[in-house]
């Protein structure tokens, strides 16, 4: 694959910090330094998780968000790899594959006129180069037994997730969204609003579940249309959090009925967290610790079939703080799907 750039011992080598008397969780991880096919070369792997990135932010701005997101997967990389490696965060059972790089195409493309359709519409079309890619390494790591862990990128990447498992377990399948918003915009050319649109109209996601979604940032249109279709449900951040309509352990049960009767995809969009920089970011949303709980609570499941964590949109001066983020996140996976 031309957009994967491998993440090697060198790479790994230049960004761990290693301390006497300490084993960090990059000392232990499986790397491939270099790449033929990617199901023949991990498919005999003795690891469970294969974790890749996606440093793109095209499919945000071809729904006309904050740029930004392709910083995350350089964000994380450095802070997981220095992580303690013990009983606790199972290093060994984990191959970093690397991460597919657009930066040439994302510096010309996201540099243009948003008000311009034609740069909108350019942009739209590059995404599906971008589900092609995603789609078929999940295929491919999915198909030789191992479990997907997607970081970085807008939400536009859902698509090749849900594709690329369908494909691999030649069966549609089911998602849990943690999000505030649906991402079941129209049709119109792929973007990071209409991921889950498209999955469903083509045929590779079949229950839907958005866990926390904004009342004012969704439309009466996008109301209807979740209550008109059974595979769709939803719990409302207002219903958990302000009005206390529902418990947050109820609610993970209700969501969990309703994905779980085969393989289903976790989707993390951090938009959802409060205060966390991303393409959307929120001043009122659920905290880290339920985040982790969220995760943790699907994560033990054996229909979860991957985890995927976007929309962080990492500054200068909060490359760290989402980094320590989202390696919360990876490793709160590891550790339920690994009990």
């Amino acid at each position: 694959m031309q957009n994967l750039i491998l993440f090697t011992d060198n790479d790994r080598d230049t960004q761990l910090t290693v301390r006497k008397g300490e084993s960090k969780f990059g000392e232990h991880v499986q790397l491939i330094n270099n790449l033929t096919n990617i199901y023949d070369d991990i498919v005999n792997l003795d690891v469970d998780y294969v974790i890749f990135g996606v440093s793109e932010d095209i499919g945000v701005y071809a729904n006309y968000g904050k740029t930004g997101t392709y910083k995350a997967w350089e964000a994380t990389i450095k802070v997981l790899l220095n992580i303690q490696s013990n009983a606790f965060t199972h290093a060994n059972r984990v191959l970093i594959l690397g991460h597919l790089d657009y930066s040439e195409q994302r510096e010309t493309i996201t540099a243009l006129d948003k008000t311009k359709k034609q740069n909108i519409n350019r942009a739209r079309k590059f995404v599906e180069t971008i589900d092609a890619d995603v789609s078929h390494l999940v295929y491919s790591i999915i198909k030789a037994g191992k479990k997907p862990i997607i970081i970085g990128g807008g939400h536009n990447n859902a698509y090749g997730n849900l594709k690329g498992t369908a494909l691999a377990l030649n069966s549609s399948i089911n998602a849990i969204n943690f999000d505030a918003h649906t991402d079941l915009r129209t049709e119109e050319g792929r973007h990071s609003g209409n991921g889950f649109s498209y999955a469903i109209s083509e045929g590779f996601l079949k229950n839907y579940f958005v866990f926390g979604l904004h009342e004012n940032y969704t439309s009466s249109t996008i109301f209807k249309h979740l209550n008109d279709k059974e595979q769709l449900d939803y719990c409302t951040y207002e219903a958990l959090e302000v009005r206390k309509e529902i418990k947050f352990k109820s609610a993970l049960n209700n969501a969990l009925k309703h994905v779980t009767n085969s393989g289903f995809g976790i989707e993390i969009d951090c938009d959802a967290i409060e205060n966390i920089p991303s393409s959307a970011k929120t001043p009122s949303g659920f905290s880290t610790k339920q985040a982790r709980q969220f995760i943790n609570y699907f994560g033990k499941e054996s229909h979860a079939k991957y985890l995927h964590i976007c929309e962080a949109s990492p500054t200068k001066k909060t490359a760290s703080k989402i980094g320590k983020l989202i390696m919360y996140l990876i490793t709160d996976f590891i550790r339920a799907n690994s009990l």
